[in-house]
């Protein structure tokens, strides 16, 4: 999760694409291994470059001179949001030689350079070989992102970038403390997505209950039409509706109990109720039939060619589904419904949060050149740039106005608003990666929804995974502060 946002369209997933059978055990899982070598590495000496002189317009004291690297993962956002600002910086520091180069291997390609000691600058940490924030946090990996934080905004120097950002972004780049070593740079909205125009055509509207949702499936079922599709191969997508609908249900208080690795939190109430619940959209036939054998791209063609009603996602969806989606889609996101009038919480109680998560590696030779690069990227001109050309949001608080909005980004906006203060933000697929994904998502999730699991295996199964992580020594642990 990053991450958090995108996909591309050759299979992998935006947010770590893992191998079923290297998530039910049956072989061995690349990312820990490459961590735990890339951690144990004291090779790389401290060549950093000298600092330049820090003025007004240079907070940081970036070395104008000096070169910089930057790496970008090339998913559903592309890379040209990332090259017009590198072309920004360049204007900025023009005997700056700017190295700019793109992958979807993010772990292979980079880790003989951690390994090494000898890192690009900036990293787009993004992917389907994805890197674990928790253990690269763990590890001392990554540098301090609190000098960007501080400095002087581009827009405003009255102002310092993180009083430009939305809520809760420096929060979750924190793990332990107030040392910040990520920046989250789009701000995706999770949800319930799905077609206006494929509900008028049933003259429905959104079911904010479950008993109504169940009602609308039934009706789509009759007409030929599934209720839901998710992706099936990478069901950790799952989650972007399931875990707000247990926030919603019990309150938030469950999720963080979840994230925090605390014994029995699987077996909370508001876990079974919402288990239950999704298990119903099995039993009763309103999963589209093939989709367990379904990739994301897969699921969302099937999605815009009206074969399923909803699809679990996050807001990268509109940029990524562009190819295949109608002119007359309409395209939506909404809250998961509530399951009853004992939900904790109201309609409307959604999960959002930063994703695309941008790094400087400890090692780093240019480190302020690539807070730098950061600081320029959270101007309001960069951030209505990303949004112009990939229909999602920044981290920056704002850069929306004087564009044309596409409908699910308009939505998206508009669910936030209707959330309010009710904002979720499960922090288990930052913290541990591997567990969120390949057990929880494609061991336990991926088995029940495809009927070989009933709720309270998957519980049982799910509790047992967390158990292990709590009790895994070699794991970092972080907790709601």
């Amino acid at each position: 999760m990053g991450s958090t946002s995108g996909h591309t369209d050759d299979g992998f997933g935006r947010r770590d694409l893992i191998k079923r059978s290297a998530a039910i055990g049956l072989i061995s899982v690349p990312t820990m291994s490459f961590l735990a070598s890339c951690a144990s590495s004291d090779s790389g000496a401290d060549n950093k470059v000298e600092k330049g002189e820090k003025t007004d317009k240079n907070p940081l004291g970036v070395n104008g001179g000096a070169p910089l690297e930057i790496v970008i993962f090339d998913g559903g956002f592309g890379t040209k949001y990332a090259e017009d600002a590198k072309a920004v910086y360049e204007k900025t520091y023009k005997k700056a030689k700017v190295k700019f180069s793109s992958t979807q291997k993010i772990q292979s390609v980079l880790q003989p350079r951690f390994n090494g000691g000898t890192p690009p600058d900036l990293i787009d940490n993004s992917g389907a070989e994805q890197m674990d924030m928790g253990v690269l946090v763990g590890k001392k990996q990554l540098t301090d992102l609190t000098p960007l934080l501080d400095a002087p905004s581009i827009d405003d120097p009255k102002k310092k970038v993180r009083d430009t950002l939305r809520p809760g972004v420096v929060e979750m780049g924190q793990f332990d403390g107030d040392p910040v070593w990520i920046m989250y740079y789009a701000y995706t909205v999770y949800g319930v997505w799905y077609s206006q125009t494929a509900l008028e055509k049933l003259d429905a509207e959104y079911p904010e209950t479950w008993d109504d949702m169940l009602a609308l499936c039934a009706k789509a079922k009759k007409k030929g039409i599934a209720g839901w599709t998710y992706a099936g191969k990478h069901p950790y997508y799952i989650p972007f509706s399931l875990y707000p609908f247990i926030g919603k249900i019990g309150g938030r208080e469950v999720l963080d109990a979840i994230d925090n690795l605390e014994p029995g939190a699987w077996k909370h109430p508001a876990v079974k109720a919402a288990f239950e619940a999704y298990y119903e959209l099995y039993k009763k036939g309103y999963i589209l039939r093939g989709t367990p054998g379904l990739d994301h791209i897969q699921s969302q063609t099937a999605w815009n060619e009206g074969k399923a009603l909803f699809i679990p996602n996050g807001s990268w969806v509109e940029n990524e589904a562009k190819k295949t989606t109608p002119k007359d889609f309409e395209m939506r996101v909404a809250a998961p419904s509530s399951l009853d009038s004992s939900d904790k919480l109201p309609f409307g109680t959604i999960w959002a949060s930063g994703g695309e998560p941008f790094i400087v590696p400890a090692k780093a030779k240019n480190p302020d050149g690539g807070m730098e690069q950061l600081r320029i990227m959270l101007s309001e001109a960069s951030s209505k740039n990303f949004t112009r050309q990939v229909a999602s949001l920044t981290s920056f608080d704002g850069g929306t106005d004087g564009l044309t909005l596409p409908p699910g980004l308009t939505s998206a906006i508009a669910a936030l608003e209707k959330a309010g203060k009710n904002v979720l933000n499960p922090r288990i697929q930052d913290w541990y990666v591997a567990l969120q994904k390949e057990k929880i998502g494609v061991a336990g999730l991926g088995e029940m929804m495809a009927g070989r699991l009933t709720p309270a295996e998957a519980i049982q199964k799910i509790q047992g995974f967390a158990d292990e992580a709590a009790k895994d020594s070699s794991i970092k642990h972080y907790k709601h502060q």
